[in-house]
């Protein structure tokens, strides 16, 4: 009886929401699935600062985005009332939703943080369109991310990105035969990785977006977090710490959650010396290499992730 009550109180509390409604007042934390965007988004919100928007641009699961693609990319100069308005009226905290409002426990924010996965093709769009938003990518190992995404049964949806033709013209052309040829699930979440992170990565120069990886915030938390406080211009308060050695609220059961090393590392129980291999060749393709590679931690810095397809 109490936990009914008690569930009942929550749910409620989800849909009651005062929201002030400015965009500016709003932190966009990015990321492919599974990659800890989740965990981070806890760990940012440990003190309960922010409304927490979840996965607004789902297009499967919120009307106002029922007619983008499924992972939508868009031409920064786009200006498409389509995209502009549902987006203004995401990003201003005009929309209720169960999904998105449902790890939110805040009923008068004054400030919002929108945490998406299926957003890293129009990054560049929502900073050209909503500059004063500061936009995190958050990135992890290709093949822990395809190891989680396998044990989930996870589609990789390569068909969106083949059926798009902007997005094929603006820089999948050079890639069309591998992903179209591409039959292996562990392959397709390869390619799917690469896809996510090629983009944005080529899109933006240093300063106009803070790239973040995993590894780096299980190894040292502390400064990780205080390069994040730097960039989004929010006093965050370091009693979000703690958060770091706790599982996300979509963790699987079995993760690791005891030291860094389990962490990061955890993957390499499922993936073999073979993928690994082919992971690596395919990271080549997209000249993502020289940020993972076979070893488990990142090889760059976040800023040095973004020169390098530059060059």
């Amino acid at each position: 009886m109490i936990y009914k009550l008690a569930k009942k109180v929550s749910n409620l509390r989800n849909k009651i929401i005062f929201d002030m409604g400015d965009y500016r007042q709003t932190i966009f934390l990015a990321g492919t699935g599974r990659s800890g965007t989740t965990w981070v988004e806890e760990i940012l919100n440990s003190n309960n600062g922010f409304r927490i928007m979840f996965e607004p641009f789902h297009s499967r699961k919120i009307g106002l985005v029922r007619e983008w693609n499924y992972k939508q990319y868009l031409r920064p100069n786009n200006k498409s009332i389509k995209f502009i308005k549902p987006a203004t009226s995401i990003l201003s905290g005009k929309v209720r939703d169960e999904w998105i409002d449902r790890f939110n426990k805040v009923i008068f924010p004054r400030k919002r943080l929108v945490k998406d996965i299926r957003a890293n093709l129009f990054l560049k769009w929502l900073k050209v369109n909503f500059p004063e938003i500061p936009i995190i990518l958050l990135l992890r190992h290709p093949c822990a991310v395809a190891n989680s995404k396998l044990k989930l049964s996870w589609d990789s949806c390569l068909d969106d990105f083949l059926s798009q033709d902007e997005l094929m013209k603006d820089f999948l052309n050079p890639f069309k035969g591998e992903l179209e040829n591409a039959n292996d699930p562990f392959e397709k979440h390869i390619f799917l990785w690469c896809v996510e992170n090629y983009i944005p990565l080529k899109q933006f120069n240093e300063g106009e977006i803070l790239v973040v990886f995993y590894e780096n915030l299980c190894m040292d938390p502390e400064r990780e977090i205080k390069k994040i406080r730097t960039f989004v211009g929010e006093m965050l308060s370091l009693e979000m710490l703690p958060q770091v050695n706790r599982a996300s609220a979509l963790s699987r059961k079995d993760s690791a959650v005891n030291t860094g090393d389990n962490l990061i590392d955890a993957w390499r129980k499922h993936i073999n010396d073979r993928q690994i291999e082919r992971a690596c060749e395919i990271l080549s393709l997209f000249k993502l290499q020289n940020i993972y590679s076979k070893s488990s931690l990142p090889l760059v810095s976040g800023n040095e992730a973004l020169r390098l397809l530059k060059a």
